[in-house]
């Protein structure tokens, strides 16, 4: 009897300990299922092998930082405004793939964006610093991205991705954070390699786009009469197939100089709204009028800066949150501005000195080179509104400040969540005196139905 007592409480501890190596090994392949513990810290089964969440969002915060400085008017030689969105997305979706490992409850993309080739694995069972992988990858798509940057900012580059491989160099051994590093460096090669194939470097020059004349078409603007930006974004890749499914927009009104007519009403609203802009009407518009700021869409670069910060969230949320917007902000205005070419609608300050007759009219800023419908900066708003909820939920306090540095500073601007944001953006440009309201509600509208499109076909968690 004491040897069978024996024997079972043998194969009682045996058993045990399969089940929990077992265990382990489930935790360690799958994670957490539960997508809210993405702000929460902690790390793997194994307490070597830190997951992802382990680690603050502030490696993130600083290159974004970083790109906001690249980005910021005056622009530094041969980095183009309107590329900043397009960095936004590759630079997000390196970022997430270079520490995606990490996250074990998420999956690559690779497979799901179109055409983005296979991102090479982790070494098993050896760790990996991941804010290590995520300065490699970000160091490294910064500097292939804008290779024509100033010698300032080149040197800018270096330093920042020296200045954290020396702080992460005192908190993991030499192997693992060269692993890290190489691990990072190499995703974002394929993603760089993969970017350099979506149509931008065989564009034709803008400026052998052939402006259409007509009545009711759009036509360069005073005071800087500047030409057409972005004129063949039909030639662009888009990142998600089946993104722009169901996006067909109600076309504005017919164009027409009679007083009675919908159009003429429609251009009115912006001239009277500009005879009685409160102060905060101004306000909004100022700020949100990119320029002395950020280039078309780079205003995106320091809202995701300060959304993490206030957040406090980890890196994991924030890969997230980049690679989320990224997909959104790329494929929703590239789409964007080839129904702005096909519509090719004339601007309000055109119609209102040549048509209404107030010839000394001005917006409140300089009009951008392109034609009217839709919105970008709306659509913008509709990415954000989107996006940024998807990861931190619908009531989000947030105080944007990225001004503060201009000479004088703008007044910071608080909102209670991204869809207040979101619709701000867009309202800003009939504030200024730019935009058509049809032409922001319509493309806050497009934003968030890219968005929609994008979150329904591109599964990060795992099934």
């Amino acid at each position: 009897m004491k040897n069978v007592a024996s024997a079972v409480k043998l194969l009682f501890t045996i058993t045990t300990i399969l089940l929990i190596q077992s265990s382990c090994k489930k935790d360690l392949r799958n994670g957490s299922e539960n997508a809210e513990d993405l702000n929460e810290p902690g790390t793997s089964s194994f307490g070597h092998l830190k997951q992802t969440k382990t680690y603050s969002s502030d490696v993130v915060v600083r290159w974004l930082n970083m790109q906001k400085d690249m980005l910021q008017v005056p622009m530094p030689t041969g980095v183009a405004a309107p590329e900043a969105n397009r960095a936004i997305a590759y630079c997000g979706i390196a970022l997430y793939e270079a520490v995606e490992p990490g996250m074990p409850a998420y999956q690559t993309l690779s497979g799901q964006l179109n055409g983005l080739p296979a991102i090479p694995s982790t070494q098993r069972a050896l760790a990996y610093h991941w804010a290590a992988s995520a300065n490699a990858a970000l160091a490294y798509m910064n500097r292939h991205l804008f290779p024509l940057a100033s010698a300032g900012n080149k040197t800018a580059i270096d330093n920042l991705e020296n200045e954290l491989e020396t702080v992460y160099a005192s908190e993991t051994d030499a192997a693992t954070l060269q692993r890290s590093i190489d691990f990072g460096r190499a995703v974002a090669e394929i993603v760089f390699n993969w970017s350099q194939t979506d149509g931008t470097a065989t564009l034709p020059s803008p400026a052998t786009y052939i402006i259409p004349v007509g009545a009711g078409l759009w036509e360069k603007t005073p005071p800087n009469f500047a030409g057409p930006v972005n004129p063949f974004a039909s030639q662009r890749r888009l990142l998600v197939n089946g993104s722009t499914d169901a996006t067909d927009l109600t076309p504005p009104p017919t164009y027409s100089t009679d007083p009675s007519s919908d159009f003429y009403a429609m251009v009115k609203d912006v001239y009277d709204r500009s005879q009685t802009l409160t102060p905060e009407q101004i306000a909004a518009a100022i700020y949100h009028r990119d320029a002395p700021g950020y280039p078309g869409g780079g205003t995106l670069v320091p809202m995701l800066a300060q959304t993490f910060q206030q957040s406090n969230c980890r890196l994991d949320a924030a890969a997230l949150a980049y690679a989320k917007v990224g997909l959104g902000t790329y494929d929703a205005i590239m789409l964007g501005f080839v129904k702005k070419y096909q519509v090719n609608l004339v601007r309000p300050i055109t119609y209102i000195r040549n048509v209404m007759g107030h010839t000394t009219w001005n917006a409140l800023f300089a009009t951008p080179g392109h034609p009217e419908f839709p919105s970008a900066h709306a659509i913008n708003g509709g990415v954000i509104s989107i996006m940024l909820t998807d990861v931190f939920g619908e009531n989000f306090n947030l105080t944007l400040d990225h001004y503060s540095i201009l000479s004088p500073p703008l007044p910071s601007r608080h909102y209670t969540s991204f869809d207040e944001l979101g619709r701000e953006m867009g309202d800003s440009r009939v504030f200024g005196g730019i935009h058509y309201q049809a032409s922001c509600d319509k493309g806050f509208w497009l934003g968030k139905k890219v968005s929609q499109n994008i979150l329904s076909k591109v599964k990060f968690l795992k099934e």
